[in-house]
């Protein structure tokens, strides 16, 4: 029955902070843990792999990926995360959030350690089954988006709704640091144990047999964390607003959440009616009306805020190439490069990137989604022209620190804003039967601007002068066109903030216009076709 279905609602939305919140977020977030550490440490270790698979005898620098293959291996698992997201946000709406959600942990546990394995050394081998297997990692990443963001915001209260949602997804900030802190422990001990000279010193001695386990390594501790939580994941209920939304079970949401809220919540035992107008699905006219311009901003700003934020982190490393942050190449043996790339992400994690998420999560309930996403957005733009157009300035020595300070700002500003806040909206704004799907269509989004800034990035930023570029890349618009086009991006994801809706304090019913029905009276509509009687419930 209808009626006692809100009040199981009402119950979750007016509900106290309790530890159960606490163990949602981190079985939750340890899978955003994963997600970061798994996309972004190929990011530590690809210059490792030209140098042990690409060496030129004849060239003074160390060998480095063809153009074709650092595509290839930086971007493949963003292409399987967009199809995860796609089918996984489907498949949660059809099957349920919690059956659906070990699937995607199994998916990369198996593929996290099946990546750093590989058929024989030969480089063409070794590459393929890298990007083979990093492809269904991402795709196993790309379910945990729309399920993680909607069990979170389906079982908090709506008070602290944002904060919960939010420190979830401030999971990633840690992945990316234990990226760089695996990959510090690792070459370090591998360095001590295999001391080498630097490329320029020694070219073929620069690179010992040992290095092939190091990045193997980085790549196969992703399946830790994974394997972790796998239990846990098992053992938590499926939210109530699945099971009395979408399966039409109030007697069953009420028993789950009596058992994690400690309090009892009697229903009778009727399965619910289908709601008359609320049955719409997402190729529906009445969809369009109701949430087409809000599917609209939640793609596009999502879709914009990827291809700059995913361009700054997968290149950090040139990027601090470039402006003389991490020495040459051909100055370091190979284990040791490892180290500085390392070294320099980690930085950037622990002053910036953490930083930023967790102010997300401290202040998203008191000034709002749109607030947050609007001045992050201007925050990047801002920071990023001013890399961009004096970029010549930021390139001589002295003035390094203040790029990488400049740069780091935008990080924050990225976390502190849009990274954030694009992945809460798409959980709260959408129909209870429709949240993982529509979620899972924005995520998607993101990770085709993920694609585009993975694939654009590594060619735009290389010299205008043919003869500057790195081995087999063509001629780009070089780093300061780069950097300025990411800020004109940084830009238009502020104009398309527009199109998404506050949700700060709402219930997810109010945001998704599931009680549309009731708006008619303020207490009570007369039931249709000899239907219970539907009345709100106060929340």
């Amino acid at each position: 029955m209808a009626r006692e279905q809100l009040k199981v609602l009402n119950a979750l939305d007016i509900a106290k902070t309790q530890w159960y919140h606490f163990t949602a977020i981190i079985i939750a977030g340890m899978g955003f843990f994963t997600d970061a550490y798994d996309l972004f440490c190929i990011s530590l270790v690809t210059k490792s792999l030209g140098r042990i698979y690409y060496h030129d005898d004849h060239s003074k620098k160390p060998g480095i990926l063809p153009p074709n293959v650092a595509a290839a291996a930086n971007g493949v698992a963003f292409c399987g995360t967009l199809a995860g997201q796609l089918f996984f946000g489907w498949l949660g709406d059809k099957m349920g959030r919690k059956k659906v959600y070990g699937m995607t942990l199994m998916l990369m546990v198996i593929c996290s350690i099946a990546s750093g394995l590989s058929f024989g050394k030969d480089p063409a081998a070794v590459m393929a089954t890298l990007c083979f297997f990093r492809f269904w990692l991402g795709f196993g990443i790309g379910g945990d988006y729309p399920l993680s963001a909607t069990i979170m915001s389906e079982y908090a209260n709506k008070k602290t709704r944002g904060a919960f949602i939010a420190a979830v997804f401030a999971m990633q900030g840690f992945g990316i640091l234990a990226g760089g802190i695996v990959a510090i422990i690792v070459s370090a001990a591998f360095n001590s144990a295999y001391p080498a000279r630097p490329y320029s010193e020694d070219a073929i001695g620069s690179t010992v047999p040992q290095a092939d386990y190091v990045w193997r390594i980085v790549v196969m501790f992703g399946a830790v964390p994974a394997a972790l939580t796998y239990y846990w994941r098992m053992k938590m209920p499926e939210t109530a607003r699945y099971t009395a939304l979408v399966a039409k079970n109030a007697k069953q949401a009420a028993a789950d959440m009596s058992k994690v809220l400690q309090v009892d919540l009697e229903v009778e035992p009727e399965i619910i009616e289908k709601r008359r107008g609320n049955d719409f699905g997402l190729f529906s006219k009445e969809f369009l009306r109701r949430h087409g311009l809000h599917l609209l901003g939640t793609t596009s700003t999502w879709f914009l805020l990827d291809i700059a934020f995913y361009s700054q982190n997968l290149f950090q490393k040139d990027i601090f190439s470039k402006i003389g942050w991490i020495p040459p190449a051909e100055t370091m043996n190979a284990i040791e490069e490892v180290y500085k790339i390392a070294r320099a992400q980690t930085l950037i994690a622990l002053c910036s990137t953490i930083p930023g998420y967790w102010f997300t999560v401290a202040l998203i309930d008191r000034i709002g989604r749109f607030a947050i996403q609007l001045m992050g957005f201007f925050f990047m733009t801002v920071f990023m022209f001013a890399l961009a157009i004096p970029y010549d300035h930021w390139t001589h020595k002295d003035n390094r620190i203040g790029f990488v300070v400049m740069y780091s700002l935008t990080f924050f500003f990225a976390n502190f804003g849009p990274n954030a806040t694009t992945f809460i909206v798409p959980a709260e704004i959408f129909p209870a039967r429709l949240r993982s799907t529509c979620h899972g269509i924005s995520a998607a989004a993101g990770k085709a601007g993920a694609i585009v800034g993975a694939f654009g990035f590594l060619y735009a930023s290389q010299s205008t002068d043919p003869k500057k570029t790195d081995a087999g890349y063509p001629a780009g618009i070089g780093m300061k066109n780069s950097l300025i086009v990411l800020g004109c991006i940084n830009f238009f994801g502020m104009v398309f903030t527009f199109l998404v809706p506050e949700a700060n304090g709402k219930s997810l019913e109010e945001m998704s216009q599931e009680n549309e029905e009731e708006s008619e009276s303020a207490t009570e509509i007369r039931p249709q076709n000899g239907g219970h009687d539907i009345r709100k419930v106060p929340v």
